[in-house]
């Protein structure tokens, strides 16, 4: 070969790589090309997800996911009446509604060897076995305007101080957590979940407190801004949406124990691609999108991700909080669920 062929050979193949390394790096992407259906809550609560976990594991793998905000109870009816065939790859929901779905055989379990990040989720908090991973958590909990109310509220049945008379506000029975409030009342004054009867004698005694009993969350936001109801019992999240926003209420950490709600990622049985799916879960586990929630409701990780400057504003921010959190046995409670309502109504209306 001519020294002149061999120059032109040498620079075509020197400037190959060049040309073919975006072709090369799209082939590492080990889900290019494939698209996982969630359901999504909506609004802030989607962008924070699509920011934390679906943005960062399509640039590492290229998976898309795709959220679609809906109703809940709505979304569980329908995966339950297309068992085989369903809607949706991965499925968000809170863990009063778990039991339902386990029962319907609609999701696949996630074990650690499936997900490594499963080991570290905090103790307590993966409470159905391998059935789901909980991605964050909510507390309901007491809380007043520090303005308006001293001295200040101590635990859930702080509430039927004398001095709150009409100044109360607690989530209505068209809220699912308006069972958990009932269970915290009830287990404060000797009860159980298999006793509910101290709940709805404590409920009696201070029906006069109880200003109202909003069936939204929205609506209560709206009471406790509007200076309408000055202590209750409400989202620790939502405690510091309206602090940002100049309303001073404070978050009590109840002495009774805390009573959390945990929203729980999960696969679909009969899902497009499982193996993406669990992508997604160990993303949704990792540091970033542990922290995707907190960063904008202040709700509570469920891993031992370190908190950084967002550990003062979150209400479960210690082993010693985490140990706090009371547990719940979901299944009884939601069994319960439309007396509950029933009765709530009944004692606040007699």
């Amino acid at each position: 070969m001519k020294r002149r062929d061999f120059l032109k050979v040498t620079a075509a193949a020197a400037a190959f790589p060049v040309i073919a390394a975006p072709a090369v790096h799209a082939q590492q992407k080990r889900f290019a090309g494939i698209t996982l259906r969630c359901n999504g809550y909506g609004g802030t609560y989607d962008k924070a997800l699509i920011d934390g976990v679906a943005k960062p594991l399509e640039e590492k793998t290229g998976l898309k996911v795709e959220y679609f905000a809906a109703s809940v109870p709505g979304e569980v009816a329908k995966l339950i009446s297309n068992k085989g065939n369903p809607h949706l790859d991965l499925f968000m929901v809170d863990n009063n509604l778990m039991p339902e779905l386990i029962g319907a055989d609609v999701l696949d379990p996630i074990k650690v060897s499936d997900v490594p990040n499963v080991k570290r989720v905090l103790p307590g908090y993966r409470e159905f076995e391998d059935y789901g991973v909980p991605i964050s958590v909510s507390s309901m909990v007491p809380m007043y305007n520090s303005n308006t109310i001293t001295p200040p509220l101590t635990g859930y049945v702080d509430i039927g101080r004398t001095d709150l008379k009409g100044k109360i506000a607690i989530p209505g029975t068209s809220i699912a957590a308006s069972a958990l409030v009932l269970l915290a009342f009830a287990e404060a004054k000797g009860g159980s979940v298999h006793n509910m009867e101290p709940a709805f004698k404590f409920l009696k005694e201070v029906k006069d407190n109880i200003v109202a009993t909003p069936n939204s969350t929205v609506a209560q936001l709206q009471m406790f801004s509007q200076g309408e109801a000055q202590a209750g019992i409400f989202w620790d999240g939502r405690g510091h949406e309206l602090r940002t926003s100049g309303i001073p209420m404070q978050t009590v950490v109840p002495k009774e124990g805390i009573y959390a709600v945990s929203t729980y990622v999960n696969l679909v049985k009969g899902g497009r691609n499982r193996e993406a799916a669990l992508a997604y879960v160990e993303q949704a586990l990792s540091d970033e999108g542990q922290l995707a929630l907190p960063k904008i409701f202040r709700f509570g990780a469920t891993t031992d991700v370190p908190l950084g400057e967002l550990k003062p504003e979150i209400l479960l921010n210690s082993p010693e909080r985490v140990a706090m959190k009371r547990k719940v046995d979901w299944a009884a409670l939601m069994k319960q669920r439309g007396e509950l309502s029933e009765r709530m109504n009944k004692v606040l209306r007699g």
